[in-house]
């Protein structure tokens, strides 16, 4: 294929553009007062309107649709008037035979634009605003028809009467049938047939390839435009037979490639819609693709960005969007080389965003690429490479003012100091140019992320870039969540205060950014906000329900939907409706953390109510991940794993995808509930493979797998190799700063040494996990440290039940109240052993208020399948009934506790909780 060359800035005149004119001509007729001729109300009239601006806004695709696409939306839309409007544009098209015909259609449509003296007309006369969208782009035909030579005119008139023949032999069972009904029509077309368009064709052809050979370059810019009234160009671009033939076994080995060239004819044209809507197009897939993520298709965008930089050659952002596409498929080398690609070709101004600072200079965007570059480490797992990179960013910026690029790479730093845990930064952070320069690199890495924070929503509210404020106020309250604020200075006066975090801090912080995301407004072009809802609209049009949306009035079709018509997709763009969408998120982990299992499903089920269309695949991922670990705490493993296969069906299992992640968690807790420690062990080895090799990255997944270890060789009773792996895990959280994993650690090795027999051991490990617990408000863990001390109180003795059982009951409201199965079945059990451990408590005078508890505690560990809890609270219902001279039902007791026992893969190393000297004396 060969480009044609146009001058830069250029709009070029399309026989798509044509039609489109037709159809503004038929909209705003000059000559008519009141509705047009041939609507018959002004909602009609208005409706053709809309479905204008829409057709004229869309980004769907980068090339303008062929006349029989045109033909079949005027179905969906025109209603009892679709005969009428594909009848008019066809045979107004057909009549277009000579230079004359367009010079005087030209002619007409300047008649539709309302000029200086406008005002003197009638007070219901149509009259198109010259400054109006639609009015802009007939001014734009004009224009663009005005600067053509007599060979450009001569080669759109070629150009109509393919395009006109293409939808004869692409709609021939509707086309056809009008084409006979029509004698002027026949006449028209067979005027083309008559014509020599081969000979017009190979002549321009014949001066496009000679002005190519001469210059040695396609004048091409495809640049984003700052406002929607900037001129805008289009490329239009024509078969080269050759050319054609050498692609053909290539391009046509895929259905996507099929598609793309469905409309490529050697005999005809190929035409590339407006910049204006081809940038549109590029940010749609970009979206598509940060939402999508792996389960993007790779190979036929990669196969839809070819064609595209095959006739756009200077089109340097499809490079940027191969670099996405690889990087979100995690091919590190292709990844790379784009994005070098991109800003090699482009030097970062084409693509973005930003909005140039005042006095920056002409030699690109270095300061971006870095950005771009550190973001790929990031998402690659080499936080020192990023970390490096980003802060070279920071200098750069700063050397070139660039204060909103500047504004972003200290986002950018925030959120990768806050995912990846670093035990120190010096070296990094402490270069020349250094964001941290003014404060000393003395700081922790807690405390220079507070600084960074801070310094970071302070830059982007001066700045007034909204979207990055309220991203800021959510990663202050992801902050505040697990952090401490603490002075800064170690020296100075003390005031007193409180080491502990605020949930009214978090709150504020959550609210200030759904405030500030409510007010939004686009900080670049209007093209992603315009551009999506036209595209949205024009695809609502191919639904089955929308087949008659304008036509209320249509009696004959049973299938119309006037309501469809008002129910289009909010404009609002993409990534506000993210940040919205992760307030919520943040939220649910806020509540969770805190211990409010409630309040943190409500908000799960929001995101996944509200925001789903709009949500990337990791956080759809992680909201499905939040809401089946709820089931599976809540209501147990058959509800859970039910939820998970259909997760499964919508998100691909890859490796270290969420769901992938949730499912060997589920199948670990079941294996341990059961008994089956080799399956446990097995599943535990997986989820280390799964962790990333490299320090400090996957810093929760190591974790998840070092306590899932710890816990596999507790259930085994190999206490000492326990205790060895959580002792060392202890050392990596306090080391990167992991508090609430820190708590939960302390609290295993509490649980480590009491069933190990060194009570007494275990007692301080149990304190400070819920000093841990009171610092940073977490309620629910709190409770659960309750419990363990309370059981441990219990193992020293029948001293201490009293003591034990003051602790539980304390603990017992937070633990109905918000607790899981195994939770609430586990404070039952320990109430049991109080009662029965104590001294003062016969069994005779109340056994209620040990069995009670004691078949709660079954009924809810029967949906965990956990045999040995299980085991052990029948075990403790036939010593009850044996006390109460109760032979059949200790015998039904004593069977079920056999049975559970049988189901483990390791009887012999359950405890008979007969034998211990607590339950003797008792």
């Amino acid at each position: 294929m060969a480009g044609v060359v146009k001058a830069p800035g250029a709009f070029a005149i399309t026989p798509h553009k044509v039609s489109v004119c037709i159809l503004v001509n038929i909209y705003a007729s000059p000559s008519q007062i009141s509705v047009p001729f041939p609507f018959s109300s002004v909602s009609q009239h208005n409706r053709l309107g809309l479905y204008l601006l829409a057709l004229t806004k869309s980004c769907d695709d980068i090339l303008e649709p062929k006349l029989d696409q045109l033909i079949n939306q005027l179905r969906e839309v025109g209603g009892l008037l679709d005969h009428w409007l594909t009848d008019h544009v066809t045979s107004r098209l057909s009549s277009l035979s000579s230079p004359d015909d367009l010079f005087n259609f030209f002619n007409e449509l300047r008649e539709t634009l309302g000029g200086p003296d406008s005002g003197v007309m009638e007070d219901d006369q149509v009259i198109l605003d010259p400054n109006s969208n639609l009015g802009m782009f007939l001014r734009r035909c004009i224009l663009a028809f005005n600067l053509l030579t007599f060979e450009g005119i001569c080669h759109l008139l070629t150009n109509i009467g393919i395009y006109c023949k293409e939808a004869i032999l692409s709609c021939s069972s509707y086309e056809l049938r009008r084409v006979d009904d029509s004698g002027n029509d026949l006449e028209s077309l067979s005027e083309y047939e008559n014509m020599d368009l081969n000979l017009v064709f190979k002549k321009i052809n014949e001066e496009m390839e000679a002005r190519k050979r001469a210059t040695e370059q396609v004048s091409f810019h495809l640049h984003l435009p700052k406002e929607l009234s900037t001129l805008v160009e289009d490329i239009e671009v024509f078969a080269d037979p050759k050319s054609e033939h050498n692609d053909k076994g290539r391009e046509s080995s895929s259905y996507a490639s099929g598609e793309l060239l469905r409309d490529v004819d050697p005999n005809g044209g190929v035409f590339l819609r407006t910049n204006w809507q081809i940038q549109g197009y590029l940010m749609e897939q970009a979206d598509a693709i940060e939402k999508h993520g792996s389960s993007f298709t790779l190979n036929a965008f990669e196969l839809t960005l070819r064609l595209l930089q095959k006739l756009a050659p200077e089109l340097h952002r499809v490079h940027f969007l191969r670099y996405l596409n690889n990087l979100y498929h995690d091919d590190y080398f292709s990844a790379l080389e784009n994005l070098h690609r991109y800003f090699d070709y482009s030097a970062g101004t084409e693509g973005f965003d930003f909005v140039p600072p005042a006095g920056c200079n002409s030699f690109g965007r270095y300061e971006i690429a870095l950005l771009c570059l550190g973001m790929m480490h990031f998402h690659f797992g080499h936080p020192k490479k990023a970390l490096e990179v980003l802060t070279e960013a920071v200098r750069v910026a700063q050397q070139h003012s660039n204060d909103t690029c500047l504004a972003y790479t200290l986002a950018a730093i925030c959120s990768l100091l806050s995912e990846i845990g670093f035990s120190t930064t010096s070296g990094i952070l402490g270069s020349p140019f250094s964001p941290m320069i003014s404060v000393g690199t003395s700081l922790s890495v807690q405390q220079q992320l507070f600084v960074l924070l801070k310094g970071s929503l302070k830059r982007a509210e001066s700045l007034k870039l909204k979207q990055l404020v309220a991203a800021n106020h959510l990663a202050m309250a992801k902050f505040d969540l697990t952090h401490v604020q603490r002075p800064l200075l170690s020296f100075g006066p003390k005031t007193s205060m409180k080491l502990r975090t605020c949930p009214i801090i978090v709150c504020k912080e959550l609210r200030s950014g759904y405030h500030l995301i409510s007010e939004f407004c686009c900080e670049g072009s209007t093209m992603t906000a315009d551009g999506a809802f036209s595209t949205a609209w024009l695809k609502n049009l191919q639904k089955p329900m929308g087949s008659l949306v304008l036509s209320q009035d249509n009696g004959s079709r049973n299938n119309s939907n006037p309501f469809l018509f008002f129910t289009q997709p909010s404009s609002i763009p993409g990534s506000v409706m993210q940040l919205v969408g992760s307030s919520y998120l943040h939220r649910a982990t806020a509540w969770e953390i805190y211990g409010s299992a409630p309040l943190a499903r409500v908000n799960a089920l929001v995101y996944a109510t509200c925001f789903a269309d709009a949500s990337s695949s990791s956080d759809a991922a992680l909201v499905h991940v939040k809401l089946i670990q709820h089931l599976a705490v809540f209501k147990g493993y058959k509800e859970a794993f039910a939820a998970l296969k259909t997760a499964e069906e919508k998100f691909l299992c890859v490796s270290k995808s969420r769901i992938l992640i949730l499912k060997l968690q589920l199948l670990h807790e079941r294996a341990l509930h059961r008994g089956h420690l080799k399956l446990a062990q097995q599943v535990c080895d997986e989820l280390g493979v799964l962790a990333s090799s490299v320090t400090a990255v996957d810093m929760e997944l190591k974790t998840e797998a070092s306590l899932r270890h710890a816990r596999t060789l507790l259930t085994a009773k190999q206490f000492s190799q326990a205790a060895a792996v959580a002792h060392s895990l202890f050392c990596m959280c306090y080391k990167f700063n992991l508090q609430v994993e820190s708590a939960t650690v302390l609290l295993l090795l509490a649980e480590i040494h009491m069933k190990s027999g060194n009570a007494v051991v275990g007692l301080p490990y149990a304190l400070a996990s819920l000093s841990y617990c009171q610092t940073f408000n977490l309620d629910l863990l709190r409770a659960s440290a309750t419990l363990t001390l309370a059981e441990l109180w219990l193992s020293l003795g029948s001293n201490h039940a009293k003591t034990a059982l003051t602790l539980l009951h304390g603990a017992f409201p937070m633990i109905l109240g918000h607790g899981g199965l195994e939770l609430c079945a586990r404070a039952y059990i320990t109430e049991a052993k109080c009662y029965l451990s104590d001294p003062s408590f016969l069994v005779s005078r109340n056994p209620e208020l040990v069995l009670d508890p004691l078949r709660q505690a079954a009924d809810e560990l029967q949906a965990l399948e956990h045999h040995e809890l299980m085991a052990e609270a029948f075990y403790l219902m036939a010593i009850v009934f044996d006390k109460l001279g109760q032979p059949e039902q200790r015998e039904e007791a004593a069977s079920s506790f056999k049975n559970h026992v049988m189901s483990l893969d390791h009887p012999h190393d359950v405890e008979d909780p007969i034998q211990s000297d607590t339950l003797l004396n008792a």
